[in-house]
């Protein structure tokens, strides 16, 4: 059986997808650098710092991907049993729970970020701040949390 073709990507997901691919080479060259270092007797300093960092772009971008792609884990053990209309309706269910989990994650953070932004987090060698990318993940929270929203709201031929 011929697979599908594939559906054309959004320009939402090519930027999550340039996003985390960016931020993983740079992890993964930060931490070669590093490794090359210490075998040559030369430290990159605040190198965990650097990965961790672009540890933020990386899981945000994945889950602005899995959103957009649906294929955040789930398990169908029930639902692959029950009739097609009460599928629908626990999946539909199912998104507007992951979207109040990512709006509590949304507060949660900006509450932090309000707490600790007058204090100029910043990370201890390379004293990067930590306030931008602690906003890039209140974005991204705030954008899964939309999309299980839409997906919840959107209509299906097989609602009528």
């Amino acid at each position: 059986m011929k697979d599908p073709a594939p559906k054309p990507q959004s320009r939402l997901s090519r930027a999550a997808f340039l996003v985390g691919s960016t931020g993983l080479l740079a992890a993964m060259a930060i931490d070669a650098l590093a490794v090359l270092g210490r075998h040559t007797g030369i430290s990159l300093l605040g190198s965990i710092e650097l990965v961790q960092t672009t540890v933020v772009l990386i899981a945000t971008s994945a889950m602005i991907s899995a959103t957009l792609a649906g294929t955040h884990a789930a398990v169908h053990i029930l639902t692959e049993r029950l009739p097609a209309r009460a599928n629908r309706v626990l999946a539909r269910f199912a998104n507007f729970l992951s979207a109040i989990v990512f709006l509590l994650m949304v507060a949660g953070s900006s509450w932090i970020a309000t707490d600790l932004w007058s204090g100029f987090e910043q990370t201890e060698l390379l004293q990067i701040p930590l306030r931008w990318f602690r906003l890039l993940a209140i974005f991204a929270f705030a954008l899964v949390a939309g999309l299980f929203l839409l997906a919840a709201l959107r209509r299906t031929p097989d609602d009528a």
